[in-house]
C-alpha cells in the first residue's frame, strides 16, 4: 500500500502499474480512482475536523469519542495527503522525482497512519468496553485529558514501530536510469520476509484480535446483564455510539484485510501473475478508500453529527427579538440575538449536542 511495499515486495514493479510481461496496466485507471478517493477524503474528513473545531470554539465540551474521532480524522487526512506524490509515480512509470528526504518522509508518514489509525480503533474500542460493561465504575478514566494522553502514547507507539522505514527507506535505481521510493532492506530475501510478518502482526493481526475480543466481550455482557440499567437516555446513547464504532471497525478491517492478506500471499510468489497484480491494486484502492469512508459512517450513523455539520458550515441563525418599549416616534427597537446552541446538563456519558454523543 506505501511505496515501501509497492516498490520492494513487489519486486519495484507492482507501484508501475505493470504487467507480468512489462505492458503497462490501463495507466489512467488507478490514478483517476486514486485521484477520486483523495479529493472526497481530504474534503470529508477536513469537514469532520471543522466541525469537532468549531463546536469547541462554541464553548462545547469535548467528549472522548469526540478526541478519537478528531484524530481519526487527522490521521485519515495525512494519508491521503501522501497521495498525489503515489499518483504522480504511477503516471510517472514507478519514477520518483522529488528526493531522498521526501521519499523518506512520504514513505514514513504513509506507514505511521496505517498503524496509528489501527491503533486509535483499538483504543476506541476499549473505550466502548468501559462505557458498555463498566459505565459508572471507570468514569474517571472516561476523559477527555486521559484520551488525550492515550493519543499520544498512540502516535508514540507508532513511531517507534515504523522505526525500520526511517532506516531505509530510500532511492533505488530503475533500469532506465530513473530512480523508484523503496524500502532498502540490508537482505531483501529474507528481511522482506520479517519485515511483513512484523508489519501484519503489528498493524493488523493483533488489534484485529483485540477489537474482536473487546466487541464480543460487549455482546456478551449486554445479552447477559442483570446489574441495574443507567437511565434510558444514556443507554441509548451508549448504544449508538458503540454501532458507530462497529461500523468504523468493521470498515477498516474489511478494507484493509486483501492488502494485508496478499502481501503474505506474494511471500511465496516468485513472479505476480496479471491477476495477481491486479487484485493487488484492487487491495490498494480499497485501503486508501476506508480513509475517506470514515466521515461518511459518521454522518449516516449519527443524527447528530449531521446537525453539528449543518451548524459549522452554515453561517449562525439569528432570531429577531422585539422589545415591547417604544421610541418618542412610536419606532419599535429590534434587537439581533444569536441562537445560542442547546446545552445538556445531564452527567451522561455524551450530551445530545456531542459530535460523538451517538
Amino acid at each position: 500500500m506505501d511505496f515501501l511495499n509497492n516498490s520492494n515486495s513487489m519486486d519495484a514493479n507492482s507501484s508501475t502499474a505493470t504487467t507480468a510481461e512489462g505492458t503497462p496496466q490501463s495507466s489512467a485507471v488507478l490514478p483517476v480512482i486514486f485521484g477520486i478517493i483523495c479529493l472526497l477524503g481530504i474534503v470529508a474528513n477536513s469537514a469532520v475536523i471543522y466541525t469537532i473545531v468549531q463546536k469547541t470554539k462554541c464553548h462545547a465540551k469535548q467528549t472522548v469519542p469526540d478526541i478519537f474521532i478528531l484524530n481519526l480524522s487527522v490521521v485519515d487526512l495525512l494519508f491521503l495527503l501522501g497521495m498525489p506524490f503515489l499518483i504522480h509515480q504511477l503516471l510517472g512509470n514507478g519514477t520518483w522525482h522529488f528526493g531522498g528526504v521526501m521519499c523518506t518522509v512520504i514513505t514514513a508518514l504513509d506507514s505511521n497512519s496505517q498503524i496509528v489509525s489501527t491503533y486509535i480503533l483499538t483504543a476506541m474500542t476499549l473505550d466502548r468496553y468501559l462505557a458498555t460493561v463498566h459505565p459508572i465504575r471507570f468514569n474517571y478514566i472516561r476523559t477527555p485529558r486521559v484520551a488525550t494522553l492515550v493519543i499520544g502514547l498512540v502516535w508514540g507507539m507508532s513511531v517507534l514501530t515504523i522505526i525500520p522505514v526511517w532506516m531505509y527507506a530510500g532511492l533505488m535505481p530503475l533500469p532506465d536510469g530513473s530512480v523508484a521510493c523503496a524500502l532498502l532492506l540490508p537482505n531483501p530475501v529474507s528481511d522482506t520476509y520479517w519485515f511483513t510478518l512484523y508489519q501484519f502482526f503489528l498493524a493488523f493481526a493483533l488489534p484485529l484480535a483485540v477489537i474482536c475480543l473487546v466487541f464480543f466481550k460487549i455482546l456478551q455482557h449486554m445479552s447477559a446483564s442483570v446489574a441495574p440499567l443507567p437511565p434510558r437516555s444514556l443507554r441509548v446513547r451508549t448504544r449508538k455510539v458503540t454501532r458507530m464504532a462497529v461500523m468504523i471497525c468493521l470498515a477498516f478491517f474489511i478494507c484493509w484485510a486483501p492488502y494485508y492478506v496478499l502481501q503474505l500471499v506474494h511471500l511465496g510468489v516468485q513472479n505476480p501473475s496479471l491477476a495477481f497484480s491486479y487484485a493487488y491494486n484492487i487491495a490498494i484502492s480499497m485501503g486508501y478508500a476506508n480513509s475517506c469512508i470514515n466521515p461518511f459512517l459518521y454522518i449516516m450513523q449519527s443524527e447528530t453529527f449531521r446537525k453539528q455539520l449543518l451548524r459549522a458550515v452554515r453561517p449562525v441563525h439569528r432570531k429577531v427579538r422585539v422589545n415591547p418599549s417604544t421610541t418618542d416616534e412610536g419606532s419599535v427597537r429590534v434587537r439581533m440575538v444569536p441562537q445560542e446552541p442547546q446545552q445538556d446538563e445531564a452527567s451522561g456519558e455524551m450530551r445530545p449536542s456531542n459530535v460523538g454523543s451517538e
